[in-house]
């Protein structure tokens, strides 16, 4: 067995809640390895008695899964309804021009991941922004810009 599917296996067996699911099952692999590669899929599949097909329904269902690997920074732009009203977009169109993207997804060289979210519950300090999971308050599009600047300078630390 490789490592990867000794963690896919510890992983899902190592769930505690009383009642196992196939999606219970997938979120247990993304917590471990950041996303959820086929051999998880096909894990999956044998260990709750279902089709690859089955599985892949439900994986495929929620946009949250990631399939590839993680890059190495992720950066969150809320565009939640107070966020919005006070400048998310600009925040937004700002982000994506200093990851030097087109829009959100994952930069080509694996560097940084940039993608909406619907809320980072901080609504009293809108616009916010997350990076690797650490939030700013009030930012604006050049506080912004240069929160995505620095954090593509740290060399080789990942989230």
């Amino acid at each position: 067995m490789s490592g990867l599917e000794q963690r896919i296996h510890d992983a899902v067996h190592g769930q505690t809640q009383p009642t196992v699911t196939v999606l219970s099952s997938l979120l247990a692999v993304e917590d471990e390895l950041g996303y959820i590669p086929k051999e998880a899929v096909e894990f999956v599949a044998g260990f709750s008695n279902s089709t690859v097909n089955d599985v892949w329904a439900v994986a495929s269902f929620y946009p949250n899964f990631r399939f590839e690997p993680p890059t190495e920074h992720l950066v969150e732009v809320c565009w939640g309804a107070s966020c919005h009203l006070v400048g998310a977009m600009g925040v937004f169109k700002s982000v994506i021009e200093a990851a030097g993207m087109d829009d959100e997804g994952d930069r080509a060289d694996k560097r940084v991941t940039v993608r909406f979210n619907t809320c980072l519950g901080a609504c009293s300090q809108a616009p916010v922004m997350s990076l690797d999971h650490h939030l700013a308050g009030r930012v604006n599009p050049e506080s912004a810009a240069k929160n995505v600047a620095n954090l593509l300078e740290q060399e080789g630390h990942g989230s």
